[in-house]
């Protein structure tokens, strides 16, 4: 354990030293004021409106820059030690290679969750600090849900990173892997359900739709953030579809945690069995 935690210490002084808490926090920070304030500017209405309104935009402006940012963070963890020459001696050390992936990845995850608490907790207080309107008692729940989701999205995306990182001898590679998967997960999955069920004029069984939309991280993380507003039901597309599933709270956030567990398990397993 204390091997891990050394690992897990330096990864995130590298975070802080290069800057990744600070870039990560302002950016999310920055978007999601833009994002509550104008949220609905398109009816008309400027300033914060309503928290469901608020969590649904913040939703979908998580669902497509968490996952690259967490991709980008930790794609060349293993395969950059490889290449840069380092990782043969980290190896000569005392130090197993499932002990050194879990040290790099708990750095690598208290550099992200760190930054999505500060930079989307900073938004909720500017947003009670501006608007009168908005109470922390009415705001607190859901902003707590939404930063508590996001940090294990974040996480997933962290652990797919690593499985991709161990399977490639080339940063490059890694590279191109890392935005495929995040092309696949965020764009291409939902547009894929949505011709499903277009394709079978809404008749396709819905337990099949239910373990379908559990199959994608992303997805997850969207329904953990739709449940509890019944406005949303009138919404259109794949939110419409998501609001009506009726999954309970609980056990989609422990989806999303097996989505950090199981992939970064795999990782370990394809790092100890890896070659160097």
């Amino acid at each position: 354990m204390r091997e891990v935690l050394i690992v897990a210490g330096k990864e995130f002084r590298d975070g802080l030293r290069n800057r990744w808490v600070l870039a990560i926090t302002l950016a999310f920070a920055l978007l999601a004021v833009a994002l509550a304030w104008f949220g609905a500017a398109a009816s008309g209405e400027v300033g914060f409106t309503q928290v469901s309104t608020t969590i649904v935009s913040l939703a979908t402006l998580a669902v497509f820059l968490i996952p690259l940012i967490a991709l980008m963070l930790a794609y060349d963890s293993i395969v950059g030690e490889d290449e840069g020459g380092t990782l043969l001696l980290l190896m000569s050390y005392p130090l197993s290679r499932v002990a050194l992936l879990s040290g790099k990845f708990c750095g690598h995850a208290a550099v992200l969750g760190l930054s999505t608490i500060l930079g989307f907790g900073a938004a909720a207080a500017v947003i009670v600090l501006v608007d009168a309107g908005a109470a922390v008692h009415d705001l607190s729940g859901p902003f707590a849900l939404f930063i508590g989701s996001a940090v294990l999205l974040g996480w997933a995306f962290l652990a797919l990173a690593y499985v991709i990182s161990v399977v490639t001898r080339e940063k490059a590679r890694a590279a191109g892997l890392a935005l495929l998967t995040w092309f696949l997960f965020v764009l291409v999955y939902d547009l894929a359900l949505l011709g499903l069920l277009v394709g079978t004029e809404g008749r396709v069984d819905g337990g099949l739709f239910r373990v379908l939309l559990l199959l994608n991280p992303t997805d997850v993380f969207r329904l953990v953030n739709l449940t509890g507003f019944e406005e949303m039901a009138a919404a259109s597309g794949m939110l419409s579809v998501m609001a009506g599933q009726g999954f309970p709270i609980t056990g989609l956030l422990a989806i999303l945690a097996a989505w950090t567990i199981v992939p970064l398990a795999a990782a370990a397993g394809l790092f100890a069995a890896r070659r160097t």
